[in-house]
């Protein structure tokens, strides 16, 4: 006979989980902003959508708005992000969780400030530029959205 317990893998007990949130910000042309990550950081020169770690306090939304306020200089507000799906991958050191948000309402012209190069891509094309683990497959979701 079979159990219907579920046993959790040992190797993701004791890993720390970490909350980081993401926007596909779409522009009038239906094309969504990716971020190459510089050199010297973790996974450097993979693409990715614009977010960041949540800090204490703070919801995914705010965060969303502080990160992009910071890191390409776009404004936004809560009420302009809608949910759209979330990412959850296992790295080595850490479990990702990535709540996802589309953004079709900002003021602004995207441009980089932290070292990083920006793109605006469709989404069917977004497969050409090599995304971290956690950011592939949502790829699909917003080719179904866009």
């Amino acid at each position: 006979m079979g159990s219907d317990r579920l046993d959790v893998p040992v190797e993701n007990r004791g890993k720390r989980l970490l909350l980081v949130v993401a926007c596909a910000l779409v522009d009038r042309d239906g094309r969504v902003l990716i971020s190459q990550r510089p050199e010297g950081k973790q996974l450097a020169g993979l693409w990715e959508f614009p977010g960041g770690k949540v800090e204490p306090g703070e919801t995914p939304e705010e965060c969303l708005v502080r990160e992009l306020r910071e890191e390409i200089g776009v404004e936004t507000r809560a009420a302009c992000l809608a949910p759209l799906t979330f990412a959850s991958h296992d790295y080595d050191d850490f479990h990702l969780l990535m709540p996802l948000y589309v953004c079709r309402r900002f003021e602004g012209i995207a441009h980089p400030r932290e070292g990083q190069t920006l793109k605006w891509v469709r989404p069917r094309d977004m497969r050409a530029y090599p995304m971290p683990p956690a950011d592939a497959p949502l790829i699909p979701i917003l080719m179904d959205l866009i």
